[in-house]
């Protein structure tokens, strides 16, 4: 028996992300801008298929279409338990942002080389979400520049570690 006053699991906390898929190789590939949270469109069985953890984000990205954001290559395997009404993987689906935030995105993207990928996947409060970047692509040379500034931070911690525990 739980004790009184005793903080339930994360994932049922009001609130609570439950992470479905992320895009870890988004932040190596683009300097993220800007994020935006967007529900997302799906039928049925897409949810059920989430809801078992499936999905890819590797391929995905945002596109601003007639004043609509789509987003193009997210990849929901089909629902195992499904029958003929079962979802196409790879469809379109369409994101639901507010109408300023849309016209503030074409705005951006129209601006600069920037480019809408999506970060992660997740359930908040029942409802599936999309955390959405603006992100502009880095080169092969900011890269090179981003792995050898986190080498060097994880040297120098492993040598402040070394000379805590020599103090001793």
């Amino acid at each position: 028996m739980a004790k009184k006053g005793a903080k339930r699991a994360d994932a049922t906390r009001p609130g609570a992300k439950q992470v479905i898929a992320t895009n870890r190789k988004a932040r190596h590939d683009y300097t993220i801008l800007d994020t935006y949270e967007a529900g997302i469109a799906l039928v049925g069985t897409e949810v059920k298929s989430l809801r078992a953890g499936q999905a890819s984000l590797t391929d995905a990205f945002a596109t601003v279409d007639d004043g609509e954001v789509w987003l193009r290559n997210l990849h929901i395997p089909e629902y195992h338990h499904g029958t003929w009404t079962n979802h196409a993987p790879r469809r379109n689906r369409k994101l639901l942002l507010h109408r300023r935030q849309i016209d503030q995105l074409v705005g951006k993207i129209r601006d600069g080389n920037l480019t809408l990928v999506p970060l992660s996947l997740y359930f908040t409060e029942g409802k599936v979400k999309v955390e959405l970047a603006l992100a502009r692509g880095k080169q092969a040379r900011d890269k090179r520049h981003d792995l050898a500034k986190r080498d060097a931070e994880r040297e120098m911690i492993r040598e402040l570690g070394r000379r805590a525990k020599g103090m001793r």
